[in-house]
């Protein structure tokens, strides 16, 4: 059995790495939040299925905060942003998809090899989730670096956060205070978001990040 829930947890953690590199592959703004829904999903699995085999029952309250707000509510709501927004149209890639896919590839790479060595007094499902959870980080930086789009922006910091929160629950977990101010966190931080997007969209006729970088360099003229 513990085998068999070693590479459970392993499918999982994984599995968020295969769904970040779906989020890079992403040019349109609606498939890219419909990716994000599935980030949180397997984060929400992920996170229970170490709730399970820790036995730290605390954990389940993450699980239920990112399969409710993170995989539900949160997706919900940017699609709604997005119809109110008036945004239908393809996300512009800095360098292109396939130079992207290739940068998030050597980021895993370069994840497993800091990660492994810098954890080798901890057990392996800790020292393999850890590395996979900072592959899901890197992926997520990479992410908002490449799209040159506001949603895209937060989608990437909301996947970032993703992976703080699976290595936060491959260490063994997190106070169960610590959980439910993040999930204030988050919804305070979509609130935020939602009047940053609608006020960049009236100040810019745009969400493009590019249409702000043109008005300061006008601005400076």
């Amino acid at each position: 059995m513990r085998g068999l829930a070693f590479d459970i947890a392993h499918l999982l953690a994984g599995g968020m790495v295969v769904v970040s590199f779906l989020l890079l592959y992403q040019d349109r703004v609606y498939a890219l939040l419909n990716v994000f829904a599935l980030h949180s999903l397997v984060l929400a699995l992920a996170v229970g299925w170490q709730a399970y085999i820790q036995e730290a029952h605390h954990l389940y309250v993450t699980a239920g905060i990112a399969l409710i707000f993170k995989a539900v509510v949160i997706p919900t709501a940017l699609h709604r942003i997005v119809q109110r927004l008036g945004i239908h149209r393809t996300l512009e890639v800095v360098g292109g998809v396939g130079r992207d896919m290739l940068a998030g590839t050597a980021l895993v790479a370069l994840a497993i090899l800091v990660m492994l060595p810098v954890t080798a007094g901890a057990d392996a499902l800790a020292r393999e989730d850890l590395a996979f959870a900072l592959a899901v980080v890197l992926l997520g930086l990479l992410l908002m670096v490449t799209r040159q789009n506001a949603v895209s922006l937060v989608v990437g910091f909301m996947s970032l956060e993703n992976g703080l929160v699976l290595a936060a629950a491959g260490a063994r977990g997190m106070p169960l205070a610590v959980e439910i101010s993040v999930a204030f966190s988050v919804l305070i931080a979509l609130i935020v978001i939602g009047v940053f997007l609608f006020r960049i969209r009236e100040r810019f006729d745009s969400v493009d990040m590019q249409a702000m970088d043109t008005f300061r360099e006008g601005r400076r003229k």
